[in-house]
């Protein structure tokens, strides 16, 4: 059973400040960085959905969003998975 559910809104602004060609890319590491800083799990413990990623790279690796709502769930053994809120 989930231990924690929570809903993040996660600043990617910082990927804007890569090369054109790297920005999505880099916002899909910022993502998972957030998740490990302020949900106190380890980097190979995240996992990251696969429509969370693709509404990341849906407008191109040099149009990344600056924010993005995620909703995170930490399990008891420490998996984290990340997706897109239901709303």
């Amino acid at each position: 059973m989930a231990e924690e559910e929570t809903i993040l809104n996660i600043p990617l602004r910082d990927a804007k400040k890569a090369p054109r060609t790297e920005r999505a890319r880099r916002a899909v590491i910022a993502v998972r960085a957030y998740a490990v800083r302020h949900l106190k799990a380890k980097e190979e413990d995240v996992w990251i959905d696969g429509r969370l990623n693709e509404a990341i790279w849906s407008r191109g690796i040099r149009n990344a969003p600056s924010i993005i709502r995620v909703k995170a769930v930490k399990f008891e053994d420490g998996l984290v998975e990340l997706s897109l809120p239901e709303e």
